[in-house]
């Protein structure tokens, strides 16, 4: 630039009527997620939230934050956006209900160097559509556009998500009983953890992403690894208000192994056997691809099962009817016994493609 120009904010590489635009066109997608306690009017400084017209009478609130992880970079390489947002709500909305918590509103927070509306606007209505699933509110969110902190193309997600359980209904590690029984909800493919795993064998074994998938001769393999996360509020939550339920583990990183301890008191010690049920094809493809050890699929994947959710034995047959007709797949894979804090995950010769049979125990 010349000594004498005039410096604008769009020469710095920043456009307000490009964020202007985006606003207009995601305003009504957050329309969309109304609720009792949130009539989401984006444009204000911040967005309010009136719990007693959500029914609540003395509720403690809880928050959860959580992003997609490289999860978005195999989205950004694909062109496969609409999916990504589910998977930001399904992070924190998930990790809300196995407190006991009704999620009740959202914010996200998207950055990119350059603002491209078409793929925003396809991030923001796949958060929409995640906020409807889950049964939040989208009160608003952080559009930013920074010039060089991304490379062309890119971009990122954060989300915050706020709920209120009723005091009484919380969900806390006392709950928890021997005897207990574990239940599994299925999940619906690698959700959000795993895929720094995922995109190197994608790299490494020159995987051809655009072709059907060797498991599966009807699905893209890159639709199979970029199915949103499950949902799983909706189903699990009425159960909660009944007092079904004495724990919940979202299955995320670290997989069975690690993330049941975390809602387990000390003294309790969780089983989970492989063998009961059927490994999904995807995830027998994934171990098969990286040649990985039964262990390292416990701690890596979820393997199948989205979340656990303990419930006392008498509870079981109930618990699995309700779960069904609310369109979940149940499957009962372990218990709770005495035993130092932590969880065991076995299975049998064969079972997650074992030489012999085989256990990985994790103590929280």
């Amino acid at each position: 630039m010349s000594d004498n120009e005039s410096y604008t904010y769009a020469k710095a590489g920043v456009s307000i009527e490009t964020g202007n635009a985006l606003v207009r066109a995601i305003a009504p997608l957050a329309k969309a997620t109304r609720r009792a306690g949130a009539d989401a009017d984006l444009g204000g400084f911040g967005g309010f939230f009136d719990l007693k017209a959500a029914g609540f009478n003395d509720p403690l609130l809880v928050a959860a934050n959580d992003g997609v992880g490289t999860k978005l970079k195999l989205a950004i390489e694909s062109g496969r956006h609409d999916g990504v947002g589910i998977d930001l709500v399904a992070m924190c909305a998930n990790d809300l209900i196995v407190q006991g918590a009704e999620p009740l509103f959202f914010l996200d927070y998207y950055a990119t160097g350059k603002l491209d509306n078409e793929v925003a606007t396809a991030v923001v209505a796949s958060i929409a559509e995640g906020c409807k699933q889950a049964g939040c509110a989208l009160i608003g969110g952080e559009t930013a556009e920074m010039p060089g902190m991304y490379s062309a193309g890119d971009y990122d997600l954060a989300g915050f998500c706020v709920g209120a359980v009723e005091r009484d209904q919380v969900l806390t590690a006392d709950r928890v009983a021997e005897g207990d029984v574990i239940l599994g909800l299925a999940s619906s493919g690698v959700h959000s953890n795993g895929f720094s795993l995922v995109r190197r064998l994608a790299a490494d074994k020159g995987w051809k992403l655009d072709r059907p998938a060797l498991f599966d001769i009807d699905t893209l393999l890159i639709d199979a690894l970029m199915a949103p996360t499950r949902i799983y509020v909706k189903s699990l939550l009425p159960l909660v208000r009944k007092g079904k339920v004495h724990a919940m583990a979202h299955i995320t990183g670290g997989g069975l192994l690690e993330n049941i301890p975390r809602v387990l008191p000390d003294g309790l010690h969780a089983h989970v056997y492989a063998d009961s049920w059927a490994q999904p094809r995807l995830m027998a493809f994934l171990q098969a691809q990286g040649n990985i050890e039964p262990e390292e699929m416990a701690r890596t994947f979820n393997c199948g099962i989205g979340m656990a959710v303990v419930v006392a034995e008498g509870d079981v047959a109930a618990v699995t009817a309700e779960l069904d007709a609310a369109g979940e797949t149940v499957f009962r894979i372990g218990h709770i016994a005495a035993g130092e804090k932590g969880c065991t995950v076995s299975g049998s010769l064969e079972t997650w493609s074992a030489m012999a049979d085989w256990s990985a125990t994790h103590h929280g």
